[in-house]
């Protein structure tokens, strides 16, 4: 599972499609997320750890830095959270999951059916 501020630096990065910390910092200050540089970086290395984005080494001034772009998580992940709402609250859990899609106005769930290939 991912946190909010790691959504939000994902989100930041797939609309940046590649782009280093500072670059995705900028971003999400560009709509109100105040939060440090050093954060980000910590927040993108995590999301390196969990196999949700991919890293690169570029040559800057001052030396290297990683840019980062994000991978095509959303069927794995889906899965796993769907897994993981059976084994925590088992079939209601799913109703729930059920009911709370259904809420989701046609154009975002065209949005999800796109990312999830479905």
């Amino acid at each position: 599972m991912i946190g909010t501020l790691e959504a939000q630096v994902l989100r930041a990065l797939r609309e940046l499609d590649e782009a280093p910390a500072r670059t995705v910092q900028d971003r999400l200050r560009g709509r109100g997320v105040r939060v440090a540089y050093t954060t980000v970086a910590t927040s993108l290395g995590r999301l390196f750890e969990k196999g949700l984005v991919r890293r690169r080494r570029q040559t800057c001034r001052g030396g290297e830095r990683y840019v980062y772009r994000s991978t095509n998580f959303e069927r794995a992940y889906l899965r796993d959270v769907v897994r993981g709402v059976v084994t925590l609250f088992g079939p209601s859990g799913v109703v729930h999951l059920n009911q709370e899609l259904a809420k989701l106005d046609p154009t975002e769930e065209r949005e999800l059916r796109r990312r999830l290939h479905l």
